[in-house]
């Protein structure tokens, strides 16, 4: 008989016994967030304003739920990015699976939002409730990730709370790897937004690119 984990209740070491995956820390490894990433306009940088001012203006009417967040903080920073429009598309709640066939254990779970590009897996955004810290999601979407049919691809993830995003990069193969961005927070001066439409708008280039 199959035995099914929830992939919310998956952690890194599962991930690390069960599937071999690495943490790379070598910098050079996930330079997309970083390296050759596209300006964004004033006109955008007074609409990320709004968007901290709307996520802000939440924070005094708790609790601030994962519809609440996808609804006022990642939409428009997807909209921004272009992924609403082709050749991207949003898929919603897609179900996804990954499975530990000799052993008889499979994991699964709900994709909260998936951005594809014919197919081709190309960003896994998971939004958690705000009143978990981001390293919370890092395992599950992970977890996630590793359900990219396309094995020889890499995948990039976003993992959000609504305000922090941390950035993911995964290289499935013999043993898969992954990397981590540096956080970013609405509470750090500034406008942190800035920089993750920046690298959503660079991480889109590159999956238009490939």
């Amino acid at each position: 008989m199959v035995q099914t984990i929830p992939i919310k209740n998956v952690t890194l070491h599962d991930l690390k016994t069960k599937f071999g995956l690495q943490l790379i820390e070598n910098e050079q490894f996930f330079r997309e967030w970083q390296d050759n990433l596209p300006e964004i306009t004033e006109l955008e940088k007074q609409q990320l304003d709004r968007v901290k001012a709307s996520y802000t203006n939440l924070l005094y009417y708790p609790p601030l739920l994962e519809n609440t967040v996808k609804m006022v903080v990642l939409s428009p920073q997807l909209d921004l990015a272009g992924f609403y429009l082709p050749p991207f598309h949003i898929t919603s709640e897609k179900s996804v699976e990954i499975s530990l066939e000799d052993e008889g254990v499979s994991y699964k779970g709900q994709m909260d939002v998936l951005t594809l590009l014919e197919q081709i897996w190309i960003l896994v955004i998971e939004s958690k409730q705000a009143a978990f810290s981001v390293e919370t999601g890092i395992a599950q979407l992970l977890g996630y990730m590793l359900a990219n049919p396309q094995s020889g691809k890499s995948t990039f993830g976003l993992v959000t709370n609504g305000a922090n995003f941390l950035s993911i990069k995964l290289v499935k193969g013999q043993a898969p790897q992954y990397a981590m961005s540096r956080m970013f927070s609405l509470f750090n001066p500034g406008n942190d937004l800035y920089d993750v439409l920046s690298v959503l708008k660079g991480l889109g280039q590159l999956a238009l690119s490939i």
